[in-house]
């Protein structure tokens, strides 16, 4: 059974899933282009993402700067690389798609590191916000570039 529940943010609201064991899944804006839509065989369980729900509002007070949950997004093997490496992205800065792809050994791949970094299900949790394009300039975001800069200014992140 999947589970699912809503947690504030102060950028707008994002929908929490989980698979049977528990494992979050997804942390989708309203604006995610691939976000799943709660229906039939889902159950909303808000006690179930305690947890998550806490360390988001932890992030957002300024006192949480990386998350320490149970995971289990849903990829290939080089989105999960991609994945893996954006939670090496320290809190407050950036990085450019093709410094992302140089630090997996990837240097020809910005465009699939862009790739992946745009199907990551885990928004937040797994910071692919911290990734922007060259030059330090905003670019795409599943849940829309004023919650991207949103985020980044939360985080004290120099951008242009």
């Amino acid at each position: 059974m999947r589970r699912y529940t809503l947690a504030p943010t102060p950028v707008g609201d994002v929908l929490l899933t989980a698979d049977g064991s528990q494992r979050l899944t997804g942390v989708y804006w309203p604006e995610h282009q691939r976000a799943p839509r709660p229906s039939t065989g889902w159950e909303r369980d808000d006690e179930a993402f305690a947890d998550v729900r806490e360390q988001l509002a932890q992030y957002f007070a300024g006192e949480r700067r990386s998350f320490d949950v149970s995971a289990a997004a849903v990829g290939t093997p080089f989105q999960h690389r991609v994945w893996d490496a954006l939670r090496e992205i320290p809190y407050g800065t950036v990085m450019t798609y093709g410094e992302l792809a140089a630090h997996i050994g990837r240097p020809s791949a910005a465009r699939a590191v862009g790739l992946a970094n745009g199907r990551n299900p885990l928004s937040i949790v797994v910071p692919c916000h911290r990734v922007v394009g060259s030059g330090g300039v905003l670019t795409g975001y599943a849940g829309g570039l004023e919650v991207k800069r949103r985020l980044l200014a939360h985080e004290g992140a120099a951008t242009r």
